[in-house]
């Protein structure tokens, strides 16, 4: 399936024991350049543990009653054909949310 950067999905999850695998929402955040020319893509996992939400600046709340849903946390990389629906989008607003964690967590700021 061809993604999009801002779009949530769903797929199989591996646990980080590397034990098992579980459905999960997450969010892609890869740039759509490479999404188109590569067959990976670069995703944060999706999770309502909101327990870090405000204390790590890797971490962004969305409250699930706004229009946006959800929590974003580790970042994967999965292959697109693992994709098995799109369940949703996020606003161009909170995609500069997670732009600003994402600059936190890779160092970049």
């Amino acid at each position: 399936m061809n993604v999009h950067r801002g779009e949530i999905v769903l797929v199989p999850v591996r646990f980080s024991s590397g034990q098992g695998q579980k459905v999960r929402p997450v969010l892609v955040v890869q740039s759509d350049h490479n999404n188109v020319r590569l067959a990976d893509t670069i995703v944060a996992i999706i999770t309502s543990n909101i327990r870090r939400a405000n204390v790590e600046q890797t971490q962004i709340l969305i409250d699930v009653a706004a229009p946006d849903g959800r929590q974003s946390e580790r970042l994967h990389t999965i292959l697109q054909a693992d994709v098995q629906r799109k369940i949703g989008s996020l606003s161009a607003a909170a995609m500069q949310q997670i732009d600003a964690c994402l600059k936190v967590s890779l160092g970049i700021i």
